[in-house]
């Protein structure tokens, strides 16, 4: 158990060393970035072998629980964070480098930066090994307060609207949660989710409680029409931050929301609250592709796409209710989703980062110009891209097969043509931005500055693992089946 605990208390550790000893940030990206899969290998490996392990705090048991909980759904989600993250915390050594004065001195951002990336990561990790409802509403806090600060360190006027609007949203969010919590507590006395699946029954106040938890998750997931403060967040943000909150971040909300709606309260049914849902999901896809379509900026494009994969999630949601077959294929696409989508738009946020603090804009206008002489950065775009679009042998091919498999077992239609839909508008969104690179011009103005290599390659990795997840899907398989917790 002592590596489920090091998990979250290794990244809060290295926040405070960072704090007090600012010129240590190399020697803690790498070893604290170690660390962390060092621990996430050894409580993978527990899980694997013995099952969901749970780790009682401060000598809580239920009732009321409040506990750490490692299954495989979150073990997933933890992986996808360890790396997508470990390859922003190396871009980001670079990326700061770029920002020294002539004498050599770093940037004042750089030293407010890396406590608050560490604490950005102690709460993405602390939010997914989360047993109980208390515990997820700290989590939250954490993680909404430091990318909120991250949004901020950018530190033009366009970066501290967008944060001051992911404030509060977020804290609205926050709220909202806070006060479902609030009901089922003065309903039943608990707060481990475990017990909660057993003891909330049908009726008003349980209804009124997924109501408002659900509501309070959707603003932190940046749904449609709740989704208006991502794009400026995310293409504001410095890049690493935009990589690790579209590949990250918005998945807190998500993992939630699978937790209360198929384990809290997985014996309800559940049929028209997740089509309402899926419904938003299908408009997200549409909306967030043609927002993308229309995008001037490479960072905002790439933010409004992520508005559209999130639909694809959500989408799901209408599936995964479906019993037998299709809802088993239902929960297998979206995760296979949440992951690969986590994978390639962190590499495409670190790429958009790279042509900006290379070509000192980031200007659809031009762009095959910039990305001509960054082939290694068009080449992480490129198969990114092809990810997000879904085409094979992506990891974002596996999941939308998987939608698509579970949409003809419950003969929905509808969903197909959405799905069809949004691959067409991104497939045009994503060629926007290649197709450039390939037309004749004249000799291209020189960068501004050159990349440092950590920053491509980091981003390349990135995208070679969303494709590489379409091989593994085999591998992956026996641990989609992810919802159902343990017993309390």
């Amino acid at each position: 158990m002592l590596a489920v605990v090091a998990l979250p208390m290794l990244p809060l550790a290295v926040a405070l060393l960072v704090f007090v000893f600012p010129e240590l940030r190399r020697w803690a990206a790498v070893a604290g970035t170690a660390g962390i899969a060092a621990a996430l290998a050894a409580a993978g490996g527990e899980v694997a072998t013995e099952g969901a392990r749970r780790y009682a705090i401060g000598g809580w048991p239920a009732p009321p629980g409040i506990a750490l909980l490692a299954d495989p759904l979150s073990v997933l989600l933890l992986g996808l964070t360890t790396v997508v993250s470990g390859a922003a915390t190396f871009y980001a050594l670079g990326y700061w480098a770029g920002h020294r004065d002539p004498d050599g001195r770093p940037d004042p951002r750089e030293r407010a930066f890396w406590p608050l990336w560490w604490m950005l990561w102690a709460g993405l990790n602390a939010l997914f090994l989360a047993g109980d409802a208390f515990n997820a509403y700290v989590a939250l806090e954490v993680l909404s307060l430091a990318a909120v600060a991250l949004v901020a360190v950018a530190g033009d006027a366009g970066a501290l609207r967008a944060a001051l609007r992911y404030l509060l949203v977020s804290l609205a969010g926050s709220l909202a949660y806070l006060a479902g919590v609030a009901l089922l507590y003065a309903e039943h006395g608990l707060l481990d989710l475990a017990s909660l699946a057993e003891a909330v029954e049908p009726g008003p106040e349980a209804v009124g409680a997924l109501a408002v938890i659900t509501a309070g998750l959707l603003m932190k997931t940046a749904l449609f029409p709740l989704h208006f403060w991502l794009p400026g967040a995310h293409s504001r943000a410095p890049g690493p931050v935009s990589a690790v909150l579209s590949g990250l971040v918005v998945k807190a909300g998500f993992f939630l929301l699978l937790r209360y709606w198929f384990w809290v309260y997985g014996g309800w049914e559940v049929a028209t609250g997740t089509a309402l849902i899926g419904s938003l999901g299908a408009v997200a896809v549409l909306w967030g592709s043609v927002q993308a379509l229309a995008a001037l900026r490479l960072k905002l494009l790439v933010a409004y796409s992520t508005v559209a994969q999130l639909g694809y999630l959500f989408l799901a949601f209408a599936l995964i209710s479906e019993p037998g077959v299709a809802g088993n294929l239902g929960q297998e696409g979206a995760l296979y989703l949440a992951l690969s989508h986590g994978l390639a738009k962190g590499g495409a946020f670190l790429m958009a980062g790279t042509c900006l603090w290379a070509a000192g804009n980031d200007r659809l206008e031009g762009i095959g110009d910039t990305l001509r002489q960054l082939p290694v950065s068009t080449a992480a775009f490129a198969l990114a891209g092809i990810s997000l679009i879904g085409l094979p042998p992506t990891g974002g091919f596996v999941g939308k097969w998987l939608l698509l498999r579970a949409m003809a077992e419950s003969e929905a239609w509808v969903w197909l043509a959405v799905i069809a839909a949004g691959t067409f508008l991104a497939t045009g969104y994503i060629f926007r931005v290649l197709v450039p690179v390939f037309q004749a011009g004249t000799e291209p103005p020189p960068l501004e500055r050159t990349p440092p290599r950590i920053m491509e390659v980091s981003a390349l990795l990135l995208a070679v693992a969303a494709v590489g997840m379409g091989f593994l899907a085999p591998v992956f398989e026996p641990l989609m089946l992810g919802l159902q917790g343990p017993s309390p």
